[in-house]
């Protein structure tokens, strides 16, 4: 007689069990809800990916801790080399540039101008105006979440903005 092996469970049923106490435990380490919420999207999105690799389905809810946990460490690490500011949303709002002042800018005066621009944001400002990539994209080449590369490009701008006004 053969023996028929457990089959794997499909992902919507391990995202279904897992999910909530996933979260609690991202929660608790992150203490920040988005932060939380990227946590354990990025751990089923590994799960999706990777998944099926794993023989003994017995083990799933130690792997998908320990794979959250890894990130976490991962998100961390990236974290301290390239810092993360919220944007303050009662700041008043910059004053703009007029077409005008744009108009009289040389190409040389606004490249130099963005090199002044903290590396952190001036990387997704070239890849967006420089390169043409949109968010989604830029958020896949530096490996961190769409709603921090667009903070980045917010506070590059700013950067880029006080840097031009300098030259002027």
């Amino acid at each position: 007689m053969i023996e028929d092996k457990p089959t794997q469970p499909g992902f919507d049923e391990v995202v279904t069990r897992y999910y909530q106490p996933l979260y609690q435990f991202a929660y608790s380490l992150a203490r920040a809800e988005a932060d939380a919420c990227d946590l354990t999207q990025q751990t089923f999105y590994i799960w999706a990916r990777k998944g099926h690799q794993l023989r003994d389905h017995a083990k799933i809810k130690t792997w998908l801790f320990t794979t959250l946990y890894r990130e976490f460490l991962k998100t961390t690490r990236h974290n301290g080399r390239f810092p993360h500011d919220e944007l303050d949303p009662n700041a008043p709002d910059l004053p703009a540039i007029t077409a005008d002042a744009i108009r009289r800018l040389e190409v040389a005066t606004l490249m130099q101008a963005l090199t002044e621009v903290d590396e952190v944001y001036r990387v997704p400002l070239a890849l967006f105006y420089l390169e043409d990539n949109s968010y989604k994209e830029i958020a896949e080449i530096l490996a961190i979440p769409i709603g921090t590369v667009q903070s980045r490009i917010a506070r590059g701008k700013a950067q880029l903005q006080q840097r031009l006004r300098a030259h002027e």
